[in-house]
């Protein structure tokens, strides 16, 4: 098998953690605040490489996903309630997800956001549910080069990098409510639970 075959259920779920909420929060983080809240990369990036580096191992290392070493370790009661606690996450993060996609094509074609959410989420069930995993496969695989947006825009826009990297190394803190909320929804969305249970699995 090819090397670009094996490439698959990991490329595609390692991609999506770069979801729509997760774009909404960074494009907001950026609207409301500019280059200053650049200083978070510096704590969410070693954090998030940690947390994947600590999971993947420990799956690698036990041959099992996090969720059964917690049955292995703890008792039951734990389990469940870790397990009630990523569906919960779960949930939210993909209504996020969603609302975002609507909002996203709103900006594009006007009209409501709503029933553009509601068309998106009624979309991928129906695809999940009716289309073979393995031509679901396919077209995913070829969409994470959609990820290379980033390097283009990039070079194509023009980066102020004097700024960029003040902003990175001396940032100018401020405790308000608004920039509170902001740096809580950049580590949610860059350390999100399910990333634990999808790179130990």
């Amino acid at each position: 098998m090819s090397d670009a075959r094996r490439l698959g259920a990991g490329l595609i779920t390692g991609a999506a953690d770069d979801d729509p909420s997760g774009i909404a929060t960074y494009s907001q983080a950026g609207a409301q605040f500019g280059y200053s809240m650049l200083w978070t990369t510096l704590l969410t990036l070693p954090l998030m490489a940690g947390i994947q580096l600590v999971s993947a191992r420990l799956g690698y290392v036990t041959g099992r996903g996090l969720a059964a070493n917690v049955r292995a370790a703890y008792p039951r009661g734990v389990l469940l309630g870790v397990v009630a606690l990523l569906l919960l996450a779960n949930t939210f993060n993909i209504a996020a997800d969603v609302a975002a996609m609507g909002q996203a094509l709103q900006l594009l074609l006007g009209g409501p956001a709503q029933l553009y959410a509601a068309g998106f989420g009624l979309a991928c069930l129906a695809l999940e549910i009716f289309m073979r995993y393995a031509t679901y496969v396919r077209y995913l695989k070829w969409l994470t080069l959609a990820l290379l947006s980033y390097v283009a825009v990039a070079f194509t826009v023009h980066v102020p990098w004097g700024t960029v990297l003040r902003e990175l190394l001396l940032p100018r803190l401020e405790f308000t409510h608004a920039t509170v909320l902001i740096v809580v929804a950049v580590f949610g969305t860059t350390i999100s639970p399910y990333l634990f249970f999808w790179q130990a699995a």
